[in-house]
Formats: C-alpha cells, sequence, structure tokens
C-alpha cells in the first residue's frame, strides 16, 4: 500500500531538525548556570532574541560582530531580562550562544529524515549562523556574523501567515497550478483548501460548544476573531471554486473524449485524468464545506446572542450550590426531610395552596374540564457524567438503526443487482418484521434515502482510498459514506461491490409507507418518489 501524504517526508524532517538540534545543543550545556539563566524556556528565549538580531543586522547589510552581539544583549538584559551580568559577561555569553550553540562549537552538525520512495534515511546537514571577515574603520579586522539558508529559514518559520491568508495563498497556488496543467500538484494544494475549511469548520463547532457551556468563557475577542475568519473564507471562495470544477469538468472530458474517439490515451495521460477526477471530487467537497461554514456563522451569531440575553435576564437570580445549602444541611438534620417540599416546591411550579371563596359559591359554575395531569414519578439526577453515558448510548442505538436500514437496502438489492424502492415497499408489507429494519423511523429513512440520491454515483474504490490516506476521528453523527465502508467489511454478501448508484425514476409512480413511527412516536404516513437502486460487483 502507497501513501501519497508520505512524499516530501524528509523536506518536513529538516524543518523538524532545525528546532530538535537547537534544543538538543541548548538543553545539554551547562554553562547557562553561569549566568543565572536556569529554565529551558529563558535559553531558548535568549537564543532566538539573538538570532534575530543577526538576521536584522544581515538584512540591513551591516556588521554583526561579537562586540555588537555582546553591546545587544547588554541592552535586553538592563532593560527586560535584568540579570546579574556585566558587560563583559553579556559578552561572553553572545559568543558562547554563537559558537557553542548556533554552530556547535565548529562541529558539522547532521540530522536524518526517512525518505519513503527510497526506504533508507537521507542525511542532512543544519547549519544556523556562518561568518565573514571585515574590517571596522578600514583598519581593524574583525569577524562579522549573518544566517545561513537554515537559520532564515528557523525564523520565518516561527512566525506563521495569519489564517485569513493561508486559504487565499493556497487557493492562488492552486490556481498556478491548474494553469501549468501540474495537476498532481494542484491535488495536494485543493487537499490543502479542504483541509483549512474544515479546520475552519470545526473551529465554529468547538465555538458554538463553549458558548452552548457558559457564554462567558467566551471572550468577545474570541468571538470577533471567528467571525472576521468565517467572513474571509465565504466571501467570494464558493463563485471561484464552482470555476474551478466546470474548468476541470472540462479538460477530463477532452481527454474522456480523446480516449473514446480518437485514440487510447497515454500513460501520462492517463495519470492526468485520474488526478483531474480527484480534483473535481475536492471541489466538489470543498463547496459543500463552504455551505456548512456559512449556515454555521449565522448559528453561531444567533446563538451567541441568544445565550448572552439570557445570562442577562437571570443576572438577577441568586445561586447556590446544592451540596453546601442542601445535602449537608439534611445530612446534620434528618428531620428536615419532612419539610423538604417547602423548598423543591419553586423548583416544580407547584400550583399555590387554594382557599374558600365565599363570592363563587353564589355564582353560577360551569363546569370545568379537569386538565390536570397525572401524576409522574421523575428522578432528578444530578451526575453529568451518567447524563453524557446515556446520551451516548442513545447515539450508539440510533447509528444501529441506520446501519440495519442502509445494510437492508444494499443487501436487497444485491441479490438481483438492482431494486427499486417501490419492490422494497411491497415486500415490507409483506413481512411486517423486515418494515420494521427498513423504516424504523420517519427521520433515520429520509436521510438515508435523501444521502443516496444526493451521492448519485458512489465509487467504492474511491472511498477506500481516502480512507487509507486520510485518518479521521470516528464520526458522531450519521455518515453515507463512512457506513456503508463499515457494512462492506462486515458483511460477506456485500463485500465485493464496485459501486452504487442511485436514481430517481421520473415516471410518477409513488411509494407509500403507512402507519411508521416518527422520533417522537407518532403514527404517519410516507410518500415518496419512486427510486432505483444498482449495485455493481467486481469481476
Amino acid at each position: 500500500m502507497q501513501y501519497e501524504f508520505l512524499k516530501n517526508f524528509p523536506k518536513r524532517m529538516k524543518n523538524v531538525g532545525l528546532n530538535a538540534m537547537l534544543i538538543q545543543n541548548s538543553i545539554q550545556k551547562t554553562t547557562w548556570k553561569q549566568y543565572g539563566i536556569m529554565k529551558s524556556d529563558e535559553q531558548i528565549n535568549l537564543i532566538f532574541a539573538v538570532m534575530l538580531y543577526v538576521m536584522e543586522q544581515s538584512l540591513k547589510e551591516e556588521n554583526c560582530t561579537m562586540d555588537d552581539i555582546g553591546a545587544y544583549i547588554d541592552d535586553l538584559n538592563v532593560q527586560y531580562f535584568e540579570k546579574n551580568m556585566t558587560y563583559d559577561e553579556c559578552r561572553q555569553l553572545g559568543d558562547f550562544i554563537i559558537n557553542n550553540i548556533l554552530s556547535n562549537e565548529g562541529k558539522a552538525m547532521y540530522f536524518d529524515g526517512f525518505d519513503f520512495s527510497q526506504k533508507a534515511y537521507q542525511i542532512m546537514n543544519i547549519s544556523y549562523v556562518a561568518n565573514k571577515v571585515v574590517y571596522v574603520d578600514m583598519e581593524v579586522k574583525r569577524t562579522s556574523y549573518y544566517l545561513t539558508d537554515d537559520g532564515y529559514n528557523l525564523l520565518l518559520s516561527t512566525l506563521e501567515i495569519e489564517n485569513n491568508m493561508k486559504l487565499t495563498i493556497h487557493e492562488m497556488i492552486f490556481q498556478m497550478h491548474l494553469e501549468k496543467q501540474s495537476y498532481d500538484k494542484a491535488v495536494d494544494e485543493i487537499k490543502n483548501v479542504f483541509n483549512l475549511l474544515r479546520i475552519q469548520l470545526q473551529k465554529i463547532q468547538e465555538a458554538m460548544g463553549k458558548i452552548r457551556r457558559n457564554a462567558l468563557n467566551y471572550s468577545v475577542k474570541d468571538y470577533e476573531e471567528i467571525l472576521v475568519e468565517n467572513l474571509d473564507t465565504i466571501s467570494d471562495t464558493k463563485q471561484k471554486f464552482q470555476n474551478y470544477r466546470e474548468m476541470v469538468k472540462n479538460r477530463a472530458k477532452e481527454l474522456e473524449d480523446t480516449n473514446i474517439n480518437v485514440k487510447r490515451l497515454s500513460p501520462k495521460d492517463e495519470e492526468k485524468l485520474e488526478h483531474l477526477r480527484i480534483i473535481e471530487s475536492y471541489l466538489n467537497r470543498t463547496i459543500d464545506e463552504h455551505q456548512k461554514i456559512l449556515n454555521s456563522h449565522f448559528d453561531l451569531k444567533a446563538l451567541y446572542t441568544r445565550e448572552l440575553e439570557e445570562l442577562s435576564q437571570m443576572s438577577l437570580i441568586k445561586r447556590f450550590p446544592l451540596r453546601t445549602e442542601l445535602y449537608d444541611k439534611i445530612l446534620g438534620n434528618p428531620e428536615a426531610i419532612s419539610r423538604l417540599d417547602y423548598f423543591l416546591r419553586p423548583l416544580f411550579n407547584q400550583d399555590v395552596e387554594k382557599t374558600y371563596n365565599l363570592n363563587k359559591a353564589f355564582q353560577f359554575q360551569s363546569p370545568v374540564k379537569n386538565n390536570t395531569e397525572e401524576d409522574m414519578e421523575e428522578t432528578l439526577d444530578f451526575d453529568e457524567e451518567e447524563w453524557q453515558e446515556e446520551q451516548e448510548r442513545l447515539r450508539r442505538e440510533k447509528l444501529v438503526r441506520y446501519r440495519q436500514s442502509l445494510g437492508y437496502v444494499l443487501a436487497c438489492a444485491g441479490e438481483k443487482g438492482e431494486i427499486t424502492l417501490k419492490d422494497l415497499g411491497k415486500r415490507a408489507d409483506e413481512f411486517p418484521d423486515e418494515k420494521a429494519v427498513l423504516v424504523p423511523n420517519t427521520e433515520i429513512f429520509k436521510e438515508i434515502m435523501v444521502e443516496l440520491i444526493k451521492n448519485k454515483e458512489i465509487d467504492i474504490r474511491q472511498l477506500q482510498k481516502e480512507r487509507s490516506e486520510y485518518i479521521q476521528d470516528q464520526p458522531g453523527e450519521f455518515q453515507l459514506n463512512e457506513m456503508i465502508l463499515e457494512l462492506l467489511d462486515e458483511s460477506k454478501d456485500i463485500s465485493k461491490i464496485q459501486r452504487i448508484e442511485t436514481y430517481r425514476i421520473e415516471d410518477g409512480s409513488t411509494v407509500i409507507f403507512q402507519d411508521v413511527c416518527t422520533e417522537a412516536g407518532e403514527k404517519k404516513t410516507i410518500r415518496c418518489s419512486n427510486v432505483l437502486i444498482r449495485i455493481i460487483r467486481e469481476e
């Protein structure tokens, strides 16, 4: 099995090695203690501060001698660090940072990165600073220091691109690769774009979770930042990627027409066609992700506004802990249990005790329907962990019903290669037990059919390839593609399915499922269009 994401792995390890070697050289030295620098945090901060000074002097094309570095450290120490060091000690510290840590006492530094294409480690040299001889005042010979390419790359990597610029930059690189017809590189960039949109959507969902738990813990600054990022993301991205999708479709169609009408495609053109199909699939997912971000953006605004309004309305409510104000006092005085109703009555909004009104006795009384509800026993559980476990159990049971319904549809379609929804309805009427599996409730059945119709054609090999390339968390809700792969892994009867096709039959016929329960337990009749589900197996 080949993993596309392991390409250029040594290049990634070179960036990791720049940090690893620097930290390794610093932690192993005990000289720091002579200058009162005990913590590794202080060491790393000072090293990068010196490197920034060397870079700044290099950019200004000015000399950077050891005297300059010592004066710079002395100035930092006086203004900020306030360590008990003289100027000579600051100069010695600068010499220690440059020559012992960054230059490794003159010894060459290497970091090995594994090259998966060559099945061997690739040795990479690392060098942070270099020096040259300069003359000060045209007479005095001195050594001036400057950063190498590795030093520049390390410093530039510490200051990341702003979030609102990442998407724009990757989109520009993607466009450039499309224009140059470098489709293999365009695949990597469109995956990066999709990942950025997925990260933005997850940030919105996490923000909504924090707001639901306690809106006061979510600052206005965080709210402003995520709104600005959302607006930058949804401003004009959708139209751009729709245009890219049309361009990719046209180019793929040209290659397919060439393959059918003129000649057989060369291996290189076949590879281009495969890359174009991958790009088109990711563009479709990117546009869907953009729509989810747009919807979540407005949901976030409405949620934050509502939570703050509710908190403002509750500002006058007096709060107290149940543990100290109720439980402990009852344990200290068990006789208070007999008067517990005085405490709990307001919580249940119990009606006040009635008094006899003499004036009502002389008025005509019309029959009044007894609207009082039957007493119901309810146990209040204040254990949050048990509540979460209960919610998790309900979620798992719901996913089991999704799995059984979808598995039943695929199994019936796989018996003859295809089946219509009308045939499934007739079969369900003959066997009531199977009807409960096919339509556990209206919401589950509707969602499964809508997802099948929306996807139209599902390529199992493509789904398996995507699952092998990306590591994703287990979805908490129903995901059609993930559930299909799970069913294929578990069932031998449908394990050889290659493609699933779902089409709406435009003949005006309808399928009726009677006496189907909703999630609320109500009985309803489902009336829906007829659908054809076709299964294509491996030869």
